[in-house]
């Protein structure tokens, strides 16, 4: 009993370890920035803007958000979507 209660300790520490050691990554320092962490992080994570990043331009985040508010009832009043719009466009959208 010992041995598989010292095997099932150690395989909760080391899930605790990996867990502790997935953080994710900030976003870029910009005018918005604060607010589409306070309203996209409460139910979502943030990594995902980095991952669809590739794949969005203006219309397509305009979208996204819409979709939030709209689809999923997201608390965000429009002033804060049109700043969450023009953060992720500037700085996640494509180049130039």
């Amino acid at each position: 009993m010992n041995i598989l209660l010292s095997s099932a300790v150690t395989l909760l520490l080391a899930a605790g370890v990996a867990f502790a050691a997935e953080r994710p990554l900030p976003l870029k320092e910009a005018p918005g920035r604060q607010t589409t962490e306070n309203l996209c992080s409460g139910c979502h994570s943030l990594d995902y803007i980095r991952i669809n990043a590739p794949f969005m331009n203006r219309q397509t985040w305009t979208a996204e958000v819409n979709k939030m508010v709209q689809a999923f009832g997201a608390p965000i009043a429009a002033a804060d979507a049109n700043t969450i719009v023009e953060y992720l466009t500037t700085n996640y959208g494509p180049p130039g």
